[in-house]
C-alpha cells in the first residue's frame, strides 16, 4: 500500500512487533514509500534476496543485454561537480555522492529481461518503472537482535589483479571509504551498542559483458538497544538516507546533492527490504535502470572529495553503467 512516511514506519513497527513479514520500499526522498505484507505483494512487484523471492515468472532470454550509454558531456557533469567541489571548499562537506541518470540508447530489452539475466545479491522489478540489482546491503538485523552495516564505497576497473592493489593504496579511496566508515559507524550507535568496525575495506569482483570492477566495503555491527527492538521502521528512519549513496556531514551534504543533480533521485539510492517474520535484510538501490516516458535511463554516480578530479568522477559514473553477469 502506498502511505506517506510516518504511516509506513508505524506499519513496519507494527508489523516488526507482531511478527507479519513484509516487504518495504523507501525513495531518497522519502516521498514515495511502499509497504506490503508477504502475502499481498502485487503480481508486478518481482524480488529476489537471500531472505526471499516472489514467485514470478521465468523467462527464457535468448539475448544478452546490451547497454549504448548516451550519458551528459564532461562539461556538463563539469558543472554540478564544481558546485559539490565548492561547497567541500567551503567546508560543508567532507564526502558527496553526485548522481546523474544516463539515457540507454536502442535499448531493445525490458525491466524483466533484465531482471531474469543479473547476478546480484539483492535484485528488485518495481511494477514497470524501474528494475535494481544491488550488490550493497544496507542494514541487516537477526533474530539475536544483532545489526550490520556494509558500506559499499571505492571502484576501479579490474583490467588486471594490480587494479585492486591500486584501489586498496589509492590515497583518495581510503579517505572516501574511511569517511564512509566513521558516519555508518556513528549512524548504527544511534540504534545499537557494542558497535564495532568486523571487517574494514575488503574488495570483491564484480562482472558484467563489458567489463569487470573491483569494488570495496567494510563489515559494522552492534546489538540494538532496546529502544529499537522490534521497532523497525523507527529503526530505518532514523538511518535515512544511506550514508554510503549521501556523504557526510548527511545535513548539509543532501543539501548539496539537491544543488547539484539535475532532479530528484526518486527511488534511486532509497532502499528496500524484507521482514520475514524473524529476521531483516534491507539493500540500498543502486545498479538502477529505470523506463520513464518510453526510454531507459541507468542511474550512476560516485562520491567527491576535496581529492577528486573531474575526469576520473565522469569516467566512474560511466564505468558503473553495467548489468552483472556473473
Amino acid at each position: 500500500m502506498n502511505l506517506d512516511l510516518q504511516s509506513v514506519i508505524d506499519q513496519m513497527d507494527d508489523f516488526s512487533l507482531r511478527g507479519i513479514p513484509y516487504f518495504f520500499l523507501i525513495d531518497y526522498e522519502m516521498l514515495k514509500p511502499v509497504i506490503f505484507s508477504l502475502d499481498e505483494i502485487p503480481e508486478d512487484i518481482w524480488i529476489e534476496t537471500p531472505l526471499y523471492a516472489t514467485q514470478h515468472p521465468s523467462l527464457d532470454i535468448d539475448h544478452q543485454i546490451t547497454l549504448k550509454p548516451n550519458p551528459i558531456t564532461l562539461a556538463e557533469y563539469q558543472q554540478g561537480f564544481e558546485k559539490i567541489l565548492s561547497g567541500i571548499r567551503y567546508g560543508n562537506s567532507y564526502l558527496t555522492n553526485l548522481t546523474y541518470a544516463t539515457e540507454l540508447l536502442d535499448f531493445d530489452s525490458s525491466l524483466s529481461d533484465v531482471f531474469s539475466l543479473a547476478k546480484a545479491r539483492f535484485k528488485l522489478k518495481y511494477r514497470d518503472e524501474f528494475v535494481v540489482f544491488s550488490p550493497e546491503p544496507f542494514v541487516m538485523i537477526d533474530h539475536d537482535d544483532s545489526i550490520s552495516t556494509y558500506p559499499m564505497k571505492g571502484t576501479r576497473r579490474a583490467d588486471s589483479i594490480m587494479d585492486g592493489k591500486h584501489l586498496l593504496d589509492d590515497k583518495k579511496e581510503q579517505a572516501e571509504h574511511a569517511t564512509i566508515v566513521d558516519l555508518m559507524r556513528n549512524d548504527l550507535s544511534q540504534v545499537a551498542r557494542s558497535v564495532k568496525v568486523e571487517d574494514y575495506r575488503y574488495f570483491e569482483l564484480i562482472k558484467s559483458e563489458a567489463s569487470e570492477l573491483f569494488q570495496t566495503s567494510s563489515k559494522i555491527t552492534g546489538i540494538l538497544t532496546d529502544t529499537y527492538r522490534k521497532k523497525y521502521g523507527s529503526l530505518i528512519s532514523t538511518l535515512l538516507p544511506a550514508g554510503s549513496i549521501s556523504g557526510a556531514p548527511k545535513g548539509k551534504t543532501v543539501e548539496m546533492i539537491r544543488a547539484a543533480e539535475s532532479g530528484p533521485r526518486g527511488y534511486y539510492t532509497g532502499i528496500f527490504g524484507i521482514y520475514d517474520g524473524h529476521q531483516l535484510q534491507s539493500s540500498v538501490l543502486i545498479r538502477y535502470l529505470e523506463k520513464r516516458d518510453g526510454s531507459y535511463y541507468f542511474r550512476s554516480g560516485g562520491g567527491i572529495t576535496s581529492q577528486s578530479t573531474c575526469e576520473a568522477e565522469y569516467q566512474e559514473l560511466i564505468q558503473k553503467i553495467y548489468v552483472p553477469i556473473h
